[in-house]
């Protein structure tokens, strides 16, 4: 069993916090939102396409269904990379949208033109909102062909660990790193643990099983986001007390991604 920093100080964290030691859910059983993070890897050179194709299509057409698209992005480190959030109320919704829209018209007419640009759609995290987390409601989209409104860079951060983020991660984030990250500049849109629950629609397939917490920023512009960062590991409220910790806590090094919102992306 591992012990170190991460166990020391959560000990004592949890203890201020629930009797059990964990982030106290106001509903732990019952509804929630689920997000899906879906990070789709598109054929060489057909990325642009594909997010014309998209956004003409499967927006509206997926939302009219109970689905919210929270924004679609370019990663700006990999230029086969397509990301896009799906939110949906709870996960019996889920389930039945889903199958809505894949046995839908708008899918059926078009599934011929999207599925040979996508060389891996299948690395997606199912996810529900860590308590008091989830995104706000988003300003309106720009319209089809519309020009866009202003856009920032959209940052998510995955830390991949050892433990059940629910068991100390959680409340460790909200008790410090948050407060660091918006002191830096990386205001904390909305962070989320993974989804307990089965994929109840398994023709699209989920990284289920794996302890993840991921929590999204906004920023201006890449400069502004280094800036930021070099902010931050120089705050000795970071520097003395989360980067130790997060090194004792984390399974392997954690996936930043940095995404540039499409056109008709609603986070931007």
């Amino acid at each position: 069993m591992r012990k170190g920093l991460f166990t020391g100080w959560f000990a004592g964290l949890m203890a201020t916090i629930t009797p059990s030691g964990a982030l106290a859910d106001a509903d732990p059983a019952g509804a929630h939102p689920v997000l899906e993070l879906r990070q789709y890897k598109i054929v060489a050179g057909q990325r642009d396409a594909f997010i014309a194709l998209f956004e003409r299509e499967f927006i509206e057409s997926q939302e009219a269904l109970g689905m919210r698209l929270v924004g679609q992005y370019r990663d700006l480190d990999d230029p086969n990379r397509f990301v896009w959030l799906r939110e949906f109320p709870d996960m019996a919704q889920r389930g039945a949208a889903l199958t809505s829209f894949y046995t839908g018209a708008v899918w059926q007419a078009h599934r011929g033109e999207a599925n040979p640009m996508l060389d891996d759609n299948d690395n997606v995290l199912l996810l529900r909102p860590a308590p008091g987390r989830d995104f706000a409601s988003p300003a309106p989209r720009a319209g089809i062909g519309a020009a866009p409104p202003p856009r920032g860079m959209v940052v998510a951060t995955i830390y991949y660990l050892w433990k059940d983020p629910n068991d100390g991660f959680a409340a460790f984030f909200e008790a410090h790193m948050r407060p660091a990250l918006e002191k830096a500049g990386m205001p904390v849109l909305a962070a989320f643990m993974p989804e307990t629950q089965p994929n109840n629609f398994p023709r699209l397939p989920v990284r289920q099983g794996e302890k993840v917490f991921v929590w999204f920023t906004r920023v201006a512009s890449q400069g502004a986001y280094a800036h930021a960062l070099a902010e931050l590991h120089a705050l000795p409220a970071w520097r003395d007390t989360v980067a130790a910790a997060l090194a004792d806590a984390e399974e392997r090094p954690p996936q930043t991604l940095r995404l540039e919102p499409t056109p008709r992306a609603a986070l931007r």
